[in-house]
């Protein structure tokens, strides 16, 4: 049967991500996979970014893939907005792009062909949905963290409302989805005044439910119940589609060359030691770190971050851990205080473990890579991505550990845990098997491959 030129026309979708690696990186391997798929992509870019990473990370996707088009959606200046109080400059950022939304409207609208559909960042749903039902284009909300947290994101508002001031155990929803701890929940949500966590979890959450469909950076077999139970009207009643697309693969332009010294190393022996682009340690919590490092015997790679922001991130190394600690540590791995390529790096033959924050974009690059973790989670989501980790025997989570900076964690302990995760073959063999799902569920006839394969299709349609 032949097909008319009108069923090959290509889908058109723009995407709009937010502040921060941990919501830009999803947001760069999306677009690089539709685009590898036929599918016309505008990547729109809120400027200035907050991060040196982010800017690199933006020029390397637009050298990689021509074919996509850059648009920049030109921030307002600060003395025209009222942004909210945060001491943290990734949430003072996804302030300033919702304050600056309503630019999307022309922009949007002036694209050609005319859009099929537009990638929201799960951060912007409540401004940008308006904004596109009123010119009737369909918006799907990238959510860029476990579909666990979406359990919590999306019904939290139902929680806050309900009058209790001190709740030791959130029932996040009245269904019966299992009970959820209070210590995993992210601590500003747990005050009785009002923040900006508060609020962007009330109106995106709320909001969420009016898009057209939600994408999450996970698989079936890895989030089966959470992901049955959105579906399925346990969690919130009318939710779009959950539509699990991931492991979301790196792109190609992230793969460079990792660390020559690695080469060097036995396969499976080094511990990689990573708290993400935003995470930093206490000067205590550094130093205990890298004395159980020194400690365990293991041989490691320790990425030192002393800055949330990497362009105030201006230290000499010594001056962060110390001379002392210093000398010990070169004895045994290699300390660097800089942007690594992570992606690189979990690929490494060398690489046997991974002590992490447990974001979520690092928690799928483990995954992909079939290396187990060690979590220490450090605030927001990562508590229940630890839990998520644990409960696939993916890793070990020490709970009493709390969030980062509640207890400072002595060398001894960290010590312990190390040995423990880099010894132990059952956690690897089933880190192995945890990839070999990962991989098939992209696959051809896997079931991400299925469900962004379907969307695609429907998007045509427009």
């Amino acid at each position: 049967m032949s097909v008319s030129s009108s069923d090959q026309k290509p889908a058109h979708v723009a995407l709009l991500p937010s502040a921060g690696m941990g919501h830009l990186t999803p947001f760069l391997r999306l677009a690089a996979l539709l685009s590898v798929q036929n599918v016309q992509v505008t990547f729109i870019t809120p400027y200035p970014t907050v991060s040196l990473s982010e800017s690199q990370a933006l020029s390397s996707l637009f050298a990689s893939f021509p074919q996509i088009t850059r648009k920049q959606l030109h921030l307002l200046p600060l003395e025209k907005l009222n942004p909210t109080i945060s001491d943290d400059p990734f949430y003072y950022h996804f302030d300033v792009i919702r304050q600056s939304s309503h630019l999307l409207s022309p922009l949007l609208s002036s694209l050609s062909p005319p859009l099929s559909a537009f990638i929201t960042d799960m951060s912007l749903a409540s401004v940008v949905i308006p904004i596109t039902e009123a010119i009737n284009l369909p918006n799907y909300v990238l959510f860029t963290t476990s579909a666990k947290m979406m359990t919590l994101f999306l019904s939290y508002h139902i929680t806050a409302g309900s009058g209790k001031d001190d709740l030791h155990e959130m029932d996040v929803i009245k269904s019966g989805l299992e009970m959820m701890p209070k210590s995993w929940i992210p601590p500003p949500l747990l005050e009785k005044s009002n923040n900006s966590t508060k609020s962007y979890f009330i109106e995106n959450g709320k909001k969420m439910i009016e898009s057209s469909g939600i994408l999450v950076n996970t698989f079936e077999s890895f989030e089966k119940e959470s992901l049955r139970k959105l579906n399925h009207g346990e969690v919130i009643a009318g939710l779009p589609s959950v539509i699990p697309i991931g492991p979301l693969a790196a792109c190609d332009f992230e793969k460079s060359k990792p660390l020559a010294w690695l080469d060097g190393q036995p396969a499976g022996s080094i511990l990689y030691v990573s708290f993400g682009s935003r995470t930093a340690l206490s000067r205590d919590q550094v130093r205990e770190l890298g004395e159980g490092l020194v400690r365990s015997g293991i041989r490691f790679l320790w990425v030192v971050k002393d800055k949330k922001v990497d362009r105030q991130d201006n230290e000499e190394l010594e001056e962060v851990i110390g001379h002392g600690l210093m000398e010990k540590v070169k004895e045994k791995g290699l300390v660097v205080k800089n942007w690594l390529n992570q992606e690189g790096i979990l690929g490494h033959k060398a690489i046997g473990g991974f002590l992490s924050h447990c974001g979520w974009n690092s928690v799928m690059e483990a995954v992909w890579h079939g290396v187990p973790i060690l979590a220490w989670p450090q605030h927001g989501d990562q508590k229940v991505n630890a839990n998520v980790v644990e409960r696939n025997g993916m890793g070990i989570w020490v709970n009493s550990w709390g969030w980062g900076g509640e207890i400072v964690v002595t060398g001894a302990e960290i010590a312990g845990r190390v040995q423990e995760i880099m010894r132990n073959e059952s956690l690897r063999g089933q880190a192995m098997f945890i990839r070999e799902e990962a991989r098939k569920a992209v696959g051809v006839g896997g079931s991400s491959n299925k469900g962004l394969t379907e969307l695609i299709g429907m998007w045509k349609k427009f």
